[in-house]
């Protein structure tokens, strides 16, 4: 029955879904500072205007405290912020200085610092892959992280099982009868509990295949009204929200929206980026809807490979800059605040892309370990970030923090 666990798959506690935004965001567009006057003077066409108490203005940003604002486009998202179960982390990055998309995102997916990531790297695929695998003694099935698309991310590289798929109609097994029920009941009949051949992992992937199935059979209904935007993204996490629903051993999922390089044309509350805002935000919104009571089970982290500069170039966009802001998710998530160092921007701050990247205070990797640890059960981040010592962000309630539990 579905949202209950069957004796053959290991119940699973907690499903991290990471969302990344392909293209370097520009975050200054999504979490506004509007409380620093330099913010307009550096973007006088693609700013987001200051928040209003005119409630018939539409296209300003939504406030948050006396120094930040959501763009409009997030306003479904608001009140996950005020009820406290979302959270900013505002000037995370890595060291990469590169500029390029693809070396930012494959370090971050490795979970690495430049040095490693382009002399070797410490190994063992990626960051989530190895979280996965220190997690001794845990059953796994082949859904226990699987990735939303035709290929599965560097993050779950190393993960003891993965799985790419678009939707939960393609775990089957192809047969020439098209009744995949054939295979797992002509095993099943082979590998009888009394004969002993079959192992426990065998049994579990019979046993999934069996829910799977009736899964399949059963049309999908969403909860609470929730509405997913059309495309790729609104599918992918309407899909990750049914199987974890369907208790079927989700421990990980993974999803990208890209379009986010916007050199050209960007826009402020309309335009080319407010497209890709109103898809965030209106997808993040429809899924914690969907979840209903299992959102207290269900953590999200949204990210970037780096930021954009903090002043608009002669195109009317935003080049590659460095700083970004993190979202994260979640019913153990401190919630309701911005955490990190307000941005710095004095455009006269050079830095190795040039002048006009936003510093970066806080490692991406501090958020994730804080996360593993805190809400994951991971009790020693060192398996994971090797070499890496997380500084204390505060995003978990009432939980060991990343440092402690790196020691």
């Amino acid at each position: 029955m579905i949202g209950h666990e069957s004796a053959g798959i290991a119940a699973c506690e907690q499903t991290l879904v990471c969302v990344f935004l392909r293209g370097g965001a520009d975050t200054l567009n999504l979490v506004v500072p509007y409380g620093d006057d330099r913010y307009y003077k550096l973007r006088p066409t693609i700013s987001i205007p200051a928040p209003t108490s005119n409630a018939e203005v539409t296209d300003a940003a939504l406030r948050l405290d006396d120094f930040y604002g959501f763009h409009p486009k997030l306003r479904p998202l608001l009140p996950l912020f005020k009820e406290g179960r979302l959270a900013i982390v505002q000037s995370v990055g890595s060291d990469n200085v590169s500029g390029s998309h693809f070396e930012a995102q494959d370090q971050m997916e490795h979970g690495e610092s430049q040095a490693k990531a382009f002399s070797g790297g410490i190994g063992g695929g990626g960051w989530l892959g190895r979280h996965l695998r220190s997690r001794a003694g845990r059953e796994m099935t082949p859904l226990s992280a699987i990735a939303i698309g035709p290929t599965i991310p560097e993050s779950l590289r190393g993960a003891p099982s993965a799985s790419a798929l678009k939707s939960l109609d393609e775990v089957q097994i192809k047969t020439p009868s098209n009744d995949p029920r054939a295979v797992s009941q002509a095993l099943a009949a082979m590998y009888g509990a009394e004969v002993g051949l079959l192992s426990q992992p065998g049994r579990a992937t019979l046993d999934l295949l069996n829910r799977v199935e009736s899964l399949r059979n059963k049309p999908y209904q969403v909860e609470n009204s929730a509405v997913y935007p059309e495309g790729d993204f609104g599918s992918g996490l309407r899909e990750i929200a049914r199987l974890v629903k369907a208790r079927v051993g989700v421990e990980a999922a993974c999803v990208d929206l890209g379009g986010w390089d916007t050199h050209f044309f960007q826009g402020a509350t309309s335009g080319l980026q407010a497209e890709q805002i109103n898809l965030l935000g209106r997808g993040l919104a429809a899924f914690d809807d969907d979840l209903g009571r299992e959102r207290k089970r269900v953590t999200v982290v949204v990210m970037t490979e780096f930021g954009r500069r903090i002043y608009e170039n002669g195109s009317l966009g935003t080049d590659h800059g460095r700083g970004f802001a993190m979202l994260v998710i979640g019913s153990r998530i401190n919630g309701g605040k911005v955490f990190g160092s307000k941005p710095d921007l004095n455009a006269e701050d050079e830095t190795l892309l040039g002048p006009g990247g936003l510093k970066i205070t806080c490692d991406y990797r501090s958020v994730l370990a804080e996360v593993l640890s805190g809400v994951m059960g991971n009790r020693d981040v060192r398996q994971v970030f090797p070499g890496f010592q997380p500084q204390p962000v505060g995003l978990v309630n009432n939980t060991v923090t990343a440092t402690t539990a790196a020691r």
